[in-house]
C-alpha cells in the first residue's frame, strides 16, 4: 500500500491570469464518503468490505473492519495515519453487519458535463465560487487547467470521439501539477496513473494558454455527441420561446446577449464588471449567468470566417420562465449602450424566451457594412476572373411545352382557311388602299365613292355619317 504525505490545496503560483478557466473533476474515490458505498454509510468494525472493481481509493483515516476483499488490480492511497485493522466490532453506532461494497466508478466519463466545477482561479475553486458554462464548455478545453482535488482519488474514462488525445494546459493530481507532456506521461505510466485514467485516448498537456484578452473559442464540438450523452434535458419548458444557446445541449429559458467585441475589448474585465454592477444585486442573486467567446455563423461560400466573426455569448438563466433573466439581459444592453465605446464592444443584441429580441443601435449598422463588403469582394472576384478569361458558363433553359394558338383575324384573303367570308367592316382610306375596297360591295352603294376630290382638297365619306363629308387635306 501506498502512503502518501499531507497535501495542501494546490496553489497556481506558475500561472497569471488567463482567459481560461479552471475545471475541476466533481467526483471521487474516498473511502470516507459515503455516497461511494452501496449501503449509503461508511462501512464499520462488523463490516465487511468487497472492492470489485479496479481503481484507486483514497483513505484519509484509519478503520475498522471484518473482512476485506481486494481486486486483482487496483490501489489504496493511505493518507498519514490512515489504514486497517480488525477488531473493532464493539464499535459504537456499528450495526449488525453487512457487505459492504464500493461502487464501480469506471462509467464515470471525461466528457460528463455535469461532472465538472468551472471557476475563474483556483482561490474561487477552494470557496466554491463557480462559473456556470454552457454544456460543450463544462468540459475542460485545450485552454483551461484540470483540477482533480487534492487529498481525493479518481478514476475517469478519457475516450474521446475519434480516439484523439484529450488536450488541456495543465493536470494537477493529488497537489502535483503537470504542465510538460514529458512528465505527465510519466505520471500516467505509474501505478497511480493508470489506476486513474483509463480509456481510449490519452490524456496530453500543451501550455500555450490563452493570451488574446477577447478569449479564445473553446472547441469541443467535435465530442458533442459524447457530451450530450451524459445530459438529461427537461421535457417541457414554462416558457413560450425556448432558446438553444451555442454550445448546449438543451433548449433554456432565459435570454442569449450576443456582444460584438472590438479593439480594446478584455472578457476577463468584461466578466468582473458584470459580475460586480449587475450579479452581486439581490434581485439578480439566483440567476446563472455563462459568458464566453463563440464562433460566428459562417457566411456564404465561407467569406469572413474565423476571428473577425467571433462574438462573445451571454447565457442568463433563472430557473424558471426566463423573465428575471431576461430583465438582467435587458441592464446588460443598456450597460453597452452607455457604455460599449470605451468597453471596447461594438454592440448587442438579445434573444429572450419571451419572444422579444431587442436589437442594439449598431446591429443594423453593422450587419449592413458586412452585406456591402460582401458584395464588394463577390464583385471584385468576378472581375478578376473575367479578366483571367473565365466565363459564366451557359444554363440551358428547360425546354417549355408549347402553348395552343390562339385564334387571331386575319384579312379577307385568308377566308378559306378561316372556314369562310369575314365581315370586314368599313374601310379607313387611311389605313386601306382603294383597291381592297371594292371587294366589299354594297357599303355606300353604286351612287357614292368613297373617296372624293374637290378644288379645295381631298375628302372621303364616313359611313358611319353618311350625311357629311370629313375633309382630308393633303
Amino acid at each position: 500500500m501506498l502512503r502518501r504525505p499531507d497535501v495542501c490545496l494546490l496553489v497556481f503560483c506558475l500561472f497569471g491570469a488567463t482567459q481560461a478557466l479552471y475545471k475541476q473533476w466533481i467526483p471521487d474515490t474516498n473511502y470516507e464518503n459515503r455516497s461511494n458505498w452501496n449501503t449509503g454509510v461508511v462501512p464499520c468494525g462488523r463490516d465487511r468490505v468487497v472492492f470489485p472493481a479496479p481503481g484507486s481509493v483514497y483513505v484519509g483515516t484509519a478503520h475498522s473492519v471484518q473482512e476485506m476483499t481486494l481486486p486483482p488490480n487496483g490501489e489504496l492511497l493511505l493518507h498519514a495515519g490512515a489504514g486497517f485493522y480488525i477488531g473493532g466490532a464493539e464499535e459504537p453506532g456499528c450495526g449488525a453487519g453487512a457487505v459492504a461494497r464500493f461502487r464501480d466508478s469506471d462509467p464515470l466519463r471525461w466528457f460528463d458535463p455535469t461532472l465538472w466545477h468551472a471557476a475563474l482561479t483556483p482561490d474561487d475553486l477552494g470557496k466554491g465560487r463557480h462559473v456556470f458554462s454552457v454544456h460543450e464548455e463544462s468540459v475542460p478545453c485545450e485552454r483551461d487547467d484540470v483540477v482533480f482535488e487534492a487529498a481525493t482519488s479518481f478514476r475517469v474514462d478519457t475516450s474521446s470521439s475519434g480516439g484523439g488525445a484529450v488536450t488541456v494546459r495543465s493536470v494537477s493530481v493529488l497537489g502535483e501539477t503537470f504542465s510538460r507532456q514529458a512528465d505527465l506521461a510519466r505520471y500516467l505510466g505509474s501505478a497511480s496513473g493508470r489506476a486513474q485514467f483509463h480509456g481510449g485516448s490519452a490524456l496530453a498537456v500543451e501550455p500555450s494558454g490563452c493570451d488574446d484578452p477577447a478569449g479564445c473559442v473553446c472547441d469541443n464540438s467535435a465530442n458533442r455527441r459524447r457530451i450530450c450523452e451524459g445530459v438529461a434535458c427537461p421535457p417541457a419548458l414554462p416558457c413560450e420561446v425556448p432558446l438553444r444557446p451555442a454550445g448546449h445541449c438543451c433548449d433554456v429559458c432565459g435570454a442569449v446577449v450576443s456582444v460584438r467585441f472590438a479593439a480594446g475589448f478584455s472578457l476577463l474585465s468584461y466578466r468582473r464588471r458584470v459580475q460586480r454592477l449587475f450579479l452581486d444585486l439581490p434581485a439578480y442573486g439566483a440567476v446563472q449567468l455563462g459568458m464566453s467567446r463563440v464562433p460566428g455563423a459562417p457566411l456564404p461560400m465561407g467569406l469572413l470566417r474565423g476571428g473577425a466573426a467571433d462574438h462573445i455569448q451571454v447565457v442568463v438563466l433563472d430557473g424558471g420562465a426566463g423573465l428575471v433573466a431576461e430583465a438582467l439581459a435587458r441592464d446588460l444592453l443598456a450597460d453597452v449602450d452607455a457604455h460599449g465605446a470605451e468597453l471596447g464592444i461594438a454592440g448587442a443584441e438579445i434573444k429572450a424566451s419571451s419572444g422579444n429580441g431587442t436589437v442594439g443601435p449598431w446591429g443594423a449598422l453593422v450587419g449592413a457594412f458586412f452585406g456591402v463588403l460582401l458584395l464588394v469582394l463577390v464583385g471584385v472576384g468576378v472581375v478578376v476572373l473575367r479578366r483571367r478569361g473565365w466565363r459564366p458558363p451557359s444554363i440551358a433553359m428547360p425546354t417549355m411545352p408549347s402553348m395552343p394558338a390562339m385564334p387571331w383575324p386575319r384579312r379577307a384573303t385568308d377566308d378559306e382557311a378561316l372556314g369562310g367570308p369575314l365581315d370586314a367592316g368599313f374601310e379607313n382610306p387611311m389605313f386601306d388602299t382603294p383597291g381592297l375596297m371594292s371587294a366589299v360591295p354594297s357599303i355606300y352603294g353604286a351612287e357614292m365613292s368613297p373617296i372624293s376630290m374637290t378644288t379645295s382638297g381631298v375628302h372621303f365619306v364616313n359611313p358611319a355619317y353618311e350625311d357629311h363629308e370629313t375633309d382630308l387635306n393633303v
